[in-house]
């Protein structure tokens, strides 16, 4: 009996001892547990104060990326490309030539159209000089017509008061001569004068006639003036067109050499020497790597917060560790789906409300030619300044 209860006792003596030495133990397991729930609840607490910050302050959006004016250069004349100055991602200055079409054609139609204008020229001069000597030839003999009729129309003026008194006499001489009056001789006398006078009169009279004869034929002589300035009209004219086709030409052989719209860079190529290229087919793309943009599509939601001029903050997705910040351009002013190839109508009457998005312009600059077209990036807009 003793020696169980001294069993009894050791054993109740060991259990107490093991469990004074095991509180420190759990104690020391409970006060690290508090204090990494409370490190826990403090990181909690942080990023969720960060995140409502956030929100409060700044606009999102990871639907974003850059943009650029990707220009098509095309060819406005068909024909075989019989060189390429380019390559993908070569650099480019305005002006520069990108490539060049087959000319030679285009070379002999503008230097037979060349030949063309300058024979009407030589033979627009031959016909002015032929009118310049029928000019001065009719002219005068015009002239000399009119003088010699206008001598005519005065003689026969000035005999025919003549004729009427000799005529006048020669009657008052035969009325005395029946009379008795006046002798046969003075009656001779007054017949020959008045048939004298009415002589000149008709040599006259027929000067006359001939003299409008000649002058309406050196007046008709002086009709082939208006024909001939009918024909260098003619010429003309044709030298005109001519000139216009001359003109068209030449922009058809300027245009068979592809120059570059801007400075910038090429994008991509289409063609390849000896390929044959038709008018508006693409040559290649091109763009300006200072003139960048950001498009981002805001959930309309947040649109109302944005301003123009806002301070925008950019992560490139290319360049993680790089800091590049812009500014707000422009507002869109209707929402992208207004601009879908295939708008969604609901004629059925189920409907589910979707967020919209408006596209929203930021304006960054270019840093070394890092930034380029189609980069996907997130922005930050900082809405604290409306």
């Amino acid at each position: 009996m003793p020696d169980g209860a001294d069993k009894k006792s050791k054993a109740a003596a060991a259990s107490q001892a093991a469990d004074v030495a095991a509180a420190p133990a759990s104690a020391s397991r409970l006060k690290g547990r508090l204090v990494i729930g409370s490190a826990v609840a403090v990181i909690a607490v942080l990023f969720g104060s960060r995140e409502i910050y956030n929100r409060i302050n700044f606009v999102h959006a990871e639907d974003s990326r850059i943009e650029a004016d990707l220009i098509t250069v095309s060819s406005r004349v068909a024909g075989w490309v019989t060189a390429m100055e380019i390559t993908e991602g070569s650099p480019i200055s305005k002006g520069q030539v990108m490539l060049n079409i087959d000319a030679r054609e285009s070379k002999l139609r503008l230097n037979e159209l060349d030949a063309q204008v300058a024979g009407l020229g030589a033979e627009r001069e031959r016909l002015a000089a032929e009118r310049r000597m029928v000019d001065a030839k009719t002219a005068s003999q015009f002239l000399s017509e009119q003088s010699q009729l206008d001598a005519a129309q005065v003689t026969v003026s000035s005999l025919q008061p003549q004729l009427e008194l000799a005529k006048r006499e020669f009657e008052r001489a035969k009325s005395l001569f029946e009379r008795k009056v006046a002798s046969r001789r003075q009656l001779d006398q007054a017949e020959n004068a008045h048939q004298q006078i009415e002589r000149e009169h008709q040599i006259a009279l027929a000067k006359l006639k001939a003299g409008k004869a000649m002058l309406t034929e050196a007046g008709a002589e002086r009709t082939q003036l208006a024909v001939l300035d009918g024909e260098v009209t003619i010429l003309t004219h044709r030298k005109a067109e001519l000139l216009t086709q001359l003109e068209k030409q030449k922009l058809d052989l300027t245009d068979r050499t592809i120059r570059s719209p801007v400075t910038g860079v090429v994008d991509k190529t289409f063609v390849k020497i000896g390929e044959y290229v038709t008018p508006g087919q693409r040559l290649a793309l091109v763009h300006d790597p200072a003139k960048i943009w950001i498009e981002a599509n805001i959930k309309e939601t947040q649109i109302r917060n944005l301003k123009i001029g806002q301070s925008v903050e950019v992560g490139v997705d290319a360049y993680p560790d790089a800091e590049f910040r812009g500014s707000v351009l422009t507002i869109g002013n209707a929402t992208t789906s207004e601009f879908a190839l295939l708008p969604s109508p609901n004629p059925s009457g189920n409907f589910t409300k979707i967020t919209q998005r408006l596209p929203v312009r930021i304006a960054i600059d270019q840093q070394g030619g890092l930034l380029r077209p189609g980069m996907m990036v997130e922005i930050k807009i900082d809405i604290r300044n409306p």
